[in-house]
């Protein structure tokens, strides 16, 4: 088995070498963006299917998070204990609308700042 960093790493290079647009963010291995393209029924397939399985099954002898596994291996009660935790502190359903609206008002002041000052009325532009 393989460190977590070293198949992170391994991931990211087979990424890079493909055909998808893989941007890095600050210069870093931890952090980048994938543009994938193909038929939108794949990703239905992945977020009906493919996700929600590996979330209830996961494979804790190939780990992303070295930790997490090891928790899960030595003591299942305090891992799924973690996990709610984990669920509770990050994973808030009012935090879901909250994301979006923010998007929405980053995406309409960038929009403010770029038209010029005859179309707008009450500092939005007309569409």
């Amino acid at each position: 088995m393989s460190s977590p960093s070293k198949r992170r790493e391994m991931d990211l290079m087979k990424l890079m070498m493909s055909d998808y647009k893989v941007e890095m963010i600050n210069d870093g291995m931890q952090e980048f963006y994938v543009d994938f393209h193909g038929p939108s029924e794949n990703l239905v397939n992945v977020f009906e299917v493919f996700l929600p399985q590996l979330l209830l099954y996961p494979n804790p002898s190939d780990p992303l998070n070295g930790e997490a596994a090891a928790l899960m291996m030595r003591d299942r009660a305090a891992y799924e204990q973690r996990v709610k935790e984990y669920r509770e502190k990050y994973a808030k359903p009012e935090d879901i609308g909250a994301a979006t609206e923010d998007k929405s008002s980053d995406e309409e002041l960038s929009e403010d700042e770029s038209d010029s000052g005859d179309d707008q009325v009450a500092g939005k532009a007309d569409p």
